[in-house]
This record gives C-alpha cells, sequence and structure tokens, in this order.
C-alpha cells in the first residue's frame, strides 16, 4: 500500500517531534483495549457492494488481487470499530475515460446512503470527495478532508469504464502525539467480574482517544453558508484547535471543537485511561485564553486559534453567546485537571480568571440565595426550560463553590472561602426550600413548572444540595423513570442522553445505590449503546430517543448525530472512582470508598503525574477482601461501609477501622484484614437488578422502529440505498 505507507511516514515524522510516552511495561486486560496496535488500518470485511465489483474481498485486510468498479458502482467496507483519518488507495489500472472514485463515510450502518456520507453539519448528508482516476498512481484525501469517526468507508465509481485498486487503507490520526504503536499504552485500566461494564469501561476509553484529534483537524461548521437540504453538503475539518498538535474535542465526527460541558466528563475520562496530560493542559489552556477581560465571562465554546474554511462566522456569532452552565463548566475543567495532575504551577496561572469568572457566576445570585438565570443565559446542552432559578444551574454553581474552595487551600489563598461557604449554604437552603417536590421524590426545574429534570436533580445530588435521605430519594425516583433503552431526559422532551446519565451514574453511587447505576450501566450503554446493530460497537453515540430512535430532538437531521462523543463515556469515571473506589481529591489527598454493589469483583487502577492508584476488591461466598495502592508522600481517607478490622501495610503496619472507616491513612500498599467475616455494606439492594416503573426488561428490545425524523433529502437518499441493497 504505497500511498498508505507515504502518509503514515509524514505523519510519523510530525510524531516524532512530540511523542513523550516511555516504552510501556505489560498492560493489564490489554485484551479488551480497541485502539488499533499501529497507524495504517485495512478494512476486515465487505459490508456490501452494488453493481458491477469484481474481487470486492480484495482489498481487506484479508484479501488478495485487484478489486474492479465497473460501470455506475459501489463498495462498502467495514472497518470492525469506528475509526478516522485519512484515506488513500492505489489504482493498478484504468480502462476508459474521465473515470472518478468517491469516497464516502459512516458511523453507523443505519447512514450508508448512495451518494453521500453522513452529516457533520446540520443541513443534510456530506457530500462525496470525488478524485478522478486517469491512471495507476497513489490517492490521498486531502488534509481538510481528515474524517474524525467512522465504521464504514464506501468507495465508488461514477463512469462506463473501470477503475482496479489495489489497495485502500486509512491513516489512523486520533492520538496524534502518541508514537505510532504506543495508542493501545494505557496507564489505566478496570476489570470486574461483569463482562459488559469491562467492554463499556474500554468502549469509553476508546471514545474518548478518538474524540483526541489533530489540532489542525477542528470541524469549520459550513451550515452557516450551506444551507440547501436537497443536496449533500460540502464539508471541512480543518480549523486549528490548540497551540499544540493536539485536542481534546467533544465528538470525532463532529463537533470536533472544544466543548467546556463535555470535559466534565471526558477529561477525568482522559486521565483515568491514558493519562494524555499533554493534550488536556493545551485544551483547558484554550478555553481559558478567550476569557472577557471585563466581566470575566467564559465561553461557551473555545474559539479557534485559525478557524479553516469557512467557521469564521460561526464563531463570531457563537462566542457572544453566554450559557450559564457552560461558564461554569469552564471552570470545572481546571479544577480537574488540576486535581488529577497535580499541576499547581498551571493553576496558579489561572487562578485569576478563576476566580474572576466564579465572581461573575455570583453576580446572578438574588435575595432569594438561588442564581437567577436570566434568558440571555440559557445556553446549554441543547435542552430545552433553562432559566430563572434553575437547579441544574444551582446545583453546579454549588458544586463549583466546593471546588472553589478546595482550589484556594490548594495555591493559598483563602481570602474567599467563608464568602463563598455562605453562598454555598443559601443555594442548599432555598434550593430545598423552593423547588423540592415532596409527592414526586424530585427538584423541579424552577418556580414556574412541574417538570422534573435529569440534569438538575442528579446534580443536586453530586453538589451535596441535596441531603443523604432526599439523594436516596432522588435515586430511586430517577430509576423508576427508566425505560427500555435508558434514563430520559424530560428537560430535552423524548431525548436520552448519555451525557446527563453519567451524571446519573454518580448520583446513585452517591446516594448509596450502585446496584442503579450497575444495572444503567449494563443495559443502556452495554446492551443497547454498545451492541445495537446501527451503532459502532465500538464507540459511544452522543444522543437517541426513549424510542430507541436514533434520533436527536435537538437537530434537523439525525444522521449528524456523533457515534463517538466523549461527554457519553460516564461509565469510565463511575466504575474506576466510585465502584473501585478510587477518588483523588487533589494532589496530595484521596479517597478509597468502594461501592461495588452487586458485582462480585473488581480491579482498577490509574498512574498520572500524582502516581500510581490501584485497588482490587473481592467478595465471593467468604468475607470482603479489598487491597489498594495510593502514592508515597499522600494521605487519605479510607471509607469501608460494614467492614470491622483494620488496614494492614506492606511493611507490617495496622491501622485500626473505626465504624468502618481510617482517617490520614498514609500513602502506600494497604490490604484489609477483616474480621468477623464482616462484608461490604451500603451497597444498595439485592441484586441491582433493572425495575423500571413501566416494568420493562433490563435487556432492550431490538429496535424496530421506522426511521429516523431528518430531512426529505436524506429519507430519500435512505431509501434509494435500501433498493440497492435488495
Amino acid at each position: 500500500m504505497p500511498a498508505a505507507k507515504t502518509m503514515l511516514s509524514l505523519l510519523a515524522g510530525a510524531l516524532a517531534a512530540t511523542s513523550f510516552l516511555p516504552a510501556a511495561a505489560a498492560i493489564p486486560y490489554s485484551e479488551y483495549i480497541l485502539a488499533p496496535s499501529q497507524r495504517v488500518l485495512t478494512p476486515v470485511s465487505v459490508h456490501r457492494a452494488n453493481g458491477s465489483v469484481t474481487n470486492p474481498s480484495g482489498l481487506t485486510i484479508d484479501g488478495s488481487g485487484h478489486t474492479v468498479l465497473t460501470s455506475v458502482s459501489a463498495i462498502t467496507y467495514d472497518y470492525g470499530v469506528n475509526i478516522g483519518g485519512l484515506v488513500s488507495f492505489t489504482v493498478g489500472a484504468v480502462n476508459g475515460s474521465n473515470n472518478f472514485i468517491g469516497i464516502a463515510f459512516s458511523e453507523s450502518s443505519f447512514w450508508i446512503a448512495p451518494d453521500a456520507s453522513d452529516a457533520t453539519q446540520n443541513v443534510g448528508l456530506d457530500e462525496i470527495l470525488w478524485y478522478p482516476v486517469n491512471k495507476p498512481g497513489n490517492y490521498s484525501v486531502d488534509n481538510a478532508h481528515q474524517r474524525g469517526g467512522f465504521r464504514y468507508l464506501s468507495l465508488h465509481h461514477n463512469s462506463s469504464g473501470s477503475v482496479a485498486l489495489s489497495s485502500v487503507a486509512t491513516a489512523f490520526t486520533a492520538m496524534p502525539h502518541y508514537a505510532n504503536d504506543a495508542m493501545r499504552d494505557y496507564t489505566g485500566y478496570f476489570h470486574c467480574n461483569n463482562e459488559q461494564l469491562n467492554r463499556v469501561w474500554y468502549a469509553a476509553a476508546y471514545t474518548d482517544q478518538l474524540c483526541t484529534i489533530p489540532s489542525t483537524s477542528g470541524n469549520s461548521l459550513v451550515d452557516l453558508v450551506a444551507n440547501d437540504s436537497s443536496i449533500p453538503t460540502f464539508w471541512y475539518s480543518n480549523s486549528t484547535l490548540t497551540n499544540g498538535t493536539s485536542a481534546l474535542v467533544d465528538g470525532a465526527k463532529r463537533d470536533k471543537l472544544i466543548w467546556p460541558g463535555d470535559f466534565s466528563i471526558s477529561l477525568p475520562g482522559v486521565f483515568l485511561s491514558t493519562n494524555d496530560q499533554y493534550t488536556l493542559k493545551l485544551s483547558v489552556a484554550q478555553l481559558f485564553a478567550e476569557q472577557n477581560a471585563s466581566t470575566g465571562q467564559l465561553r461557551y465554546a473555545a474559539d479557534t486559534l485559525h478557524p479553516g474554511q469557512p467557521a469564521g462566522q460561526f464563531f463570531s456569532g457563537l462566542n457572544q453567546v453566554y450559557s450559564y452552565t457552560y461558564h461554569l463548566y469552564n471552570l470545572l475543567a481546571l479544577n480537574n485537571y488540576y486535581v488529577y495532575s497535580g499541576d499547581l504551577e498551571f493553576l496558579q496561572q489561572n487562578w485569576y480568571r478563576f476566580n474572576f469568572g466564579l465572581n461573575y457566576s455570583l453576580t446572578s445570585v438574588d435575595m432569594t440565595g438561588l442564581a437567577f438565570v436570566a434568558k440571555n443565559a440559557t445556553a446549554d446542552w441543547l435542552r430545552v426550560g433553562m432559566g430563572a432559578h434553575n437547579i441544574e444551574a444551582n446545583s453546579i454553581l454549588a458544586y463549583t463553590l466546593t471546588r472553589a474552595m478546595n482550589l484556594a487551600n490548594a495555591v493559598g489563598d483563602t481570602s474567599q472561602n467563608a464568602r463563598w461557604q455562605s453562598y454555598y449554604d443559601n443555594i442548599v437552603s432555598a434550593a430545598n426550600e423552593l423547588l423540592w417536590d415532596e409527592s414526586a421524590g424530585l427538584f423541579t426545574d424552577n418556580q414556574t413548572t412541574t417538570l422534573h429534570p435529569q440534569d438538575g436533580n442528579s446534580w443536586a445530588v453530586i453538589s451535596g444540595v441535596a441531603n443523604s435521605t432526599r439523594a436516596a430519594t432522588v435515586s430511586s425516583a430517577l430509576h423508576f423513570r427508566w425505560g427500555p433503552y435508558g434514563a430520559p431526559a424530560p428537560e430535552a422532551g423524548t431525548t436520552i442522553s448519555p451525557f446527563i446519565s453519567g451524571f446519573e451514574l454518580q448520583a446513585h453511587y452517591i446516594a448509596g445505590q450502585p446496584q442503579y447505576a450497575n444495572a444503567l450501566m449494563e443495559y443502556m450503554w452495554g446492551d443497547f449503546m454498545l451492541d445495537d446493530p446501527r451503532m459502532t460497537n465500538s464507540t459511544f453515540n452522543e444522543d437517541y430517543d426513549v424510542s430507541g430512535a436514533l434520533h436527536y430532538p435537538a437537530y434537523a437531521d439525525d444522521a449528524r448525530i456523533s457515534h463517538a462523543h466523549g461527554w457519553s463515556t460516564g461509565p469510565l469515571l463511575a466504575l474506576t472512582n466510585y465502584a473501585a473506589g478510587l477518588h483523588v481529591i487533589n494532589s496530595s489527598t484521596w479517597l478509597v470508598q468502594p461501592q461495588p454493589g452487586n458485582l462480585t469483583s473488581v480491579e482498577a487502577g490509574f498512574t498520572t503525574a500524582i502516581g500510581t492508584f490501584s485497588a482490587t476488591y473481592s467478595s465471593g461466598n467468604g468475607p470482603t477482601a479489598y487491597s489498594f495502592q495510593t502514592p508515597a508522600g499522600t494521605t487519605g481517607t479510607v471509607i469501608l461501609s460494614g467492614i470491622s478490622g483494620s488496614l494492614r501495610s506492606s511493611n507490617g503496619t495496622m491501622v485500626l477501622l473505626v465504624s468502618g472507616m481510617a482517617e490520614n491513612v498514609a500513602g502506600g500498599n494497604w490490604t484489609l484484614v477483616a474480621s468477623g467475616g464482616s462484608m461490604l455494606g451500603g451497597n444498595g439492594g439485592a441484586n441491582g437488578s433493572y425495575a423500571g416503573g413501566n416494568g420493562s426488561s433490563p435487556k432492550p428490545v431490538p429496535y424496530t422502529g421506522g426511521t429516523a425524523k431528518t430531512s426529505v433529502s436524506v429519507l430519500a437518499l435512505i431509501a434509494v440505498a435500501c433498493v440497492l441493497v435488495l
């Protein structure tokens, strides 16, 4: 494959200057890792062929000989998993004149079309990339059309002649600063007795990897200048996102931009799986680079250093948008970066900006004690009804205040801590007085509605706005609403949001009901999002409908839905932090509190600049067995609810558990010495089985609904594709 090798050699040259990873030691449970072992990828099978195609399997990894496309014909190849990169093909022979080969992409088999790719914009499908082929040779897609997410690659031929192809390959471009053979060098791992949860953890990690893209391959969002949904839309991926070689973005296919809301899920996930601190620092820095110097307002999405073609007008409009919640997510991104990296210098450099931004948010707090979200600040994750004394906005503000006080301690500037604590206490009091609905066991969205949002109630538990009693009530009420495809987000119509459901997972753990979290991850992320045949079976999609349709009410064009979205990777954080019990508080402090629920064995670990954390839990038929490792020079708290006994360090030191707790435990290797056959408690009900309010099975029924809502032109294209298959 000469073309692919040429492209790869160029890419490898660029990587050599920025690859900082040492040779990896043996990586636990590497058999689950979905990332490729090298960058030149070849299709694994033929998905389908239409028209006159000779030897279609010749271009697959096990194929041989030339593949010949004659007259109007096409082949769709399957890479087996979602990938991203630059495509090349080699022409061995040409018969006739005016031959063209077209390249099209799709993450889902649902959107494979006869004359287009799936969508990156909101105005219809993306156009095919056509290449004139008049002689043998190597042909490559240009850098401006690097496709960040696709499992299916279609090759089209549209003349009366024929073209013989000897190879097709993709140069994998995710994780661009990693060595060509280092994409599988994980620094984190997870394993438990539930195989579906193991697969979910690694699919989440791989999703975050695909969302780590070359910094010059951001989405150019051409829907600002292309608005005719009756024809496929031109597209580019050539805006510059950071001052380095990489960026963590929302989605691999789109938007390919730095959104702070997504970072509340994906940023910790990256630290816990690949520890790509370089990319995270670049991306967080870009979030703060364009803070309004007069007000302290932070961006809804990070600006681009170079907008590419033709995104400039998009950003001139987007960056006039103020999102109350995403402004706070910017602040939380800095907090999460510091917590896992221990990069005090970076925190100190941005401490003034953090203070400035937080105090800007506090100007919205009125005499009730709650923040009032004005009409010009209601942009959010495309939910509706944001505004007024909103429970989501106030709960995120409350949580940010708690993080601010911790960061203030780290930098040695606690001058505002008492003030921030007062704001926090007032939010907690007012939210419970004004927004709690006792009859529903949930908080209302605001004082003017009876809607009980998933986002606000999840955040109320995470932030401590809901006390332990109400947290358990909220957890049970959210669980009761589950349908056959997952947890609904009624604040966004008929949407199921993996983003917000990631916060719901945390809420169930915090409420002491981990069996609900385990069940939701198993059937929503595993049985449906990972195993449904319309999915990539390797990465997690952005959103879908409660009916199981690949429809997101916020979009006019459902083919636009991203099938590799970092905000959908909440199980990674949930399983490592909560099920295994490994919580990093800051660079010197940690909390070990395993909540395995109905799991009988759990292993997890990760390494950051702070050091290595790991834990192993098992119950079986005997007493609880638990051991953990935390970095030397740190201290922490251990909570083993229901356990009597002691902790024994590797040097023989014993620490007595008092009511299942030990404080000021030194970093090191520790093993539980349980007494009296005690078992880990606080893990919720019987067996974690799903018992939703409508009595549905935890196993999603196969989706049998009609086509998703989209434009007439897209439906027509899909109909034509179905005819061609038949």
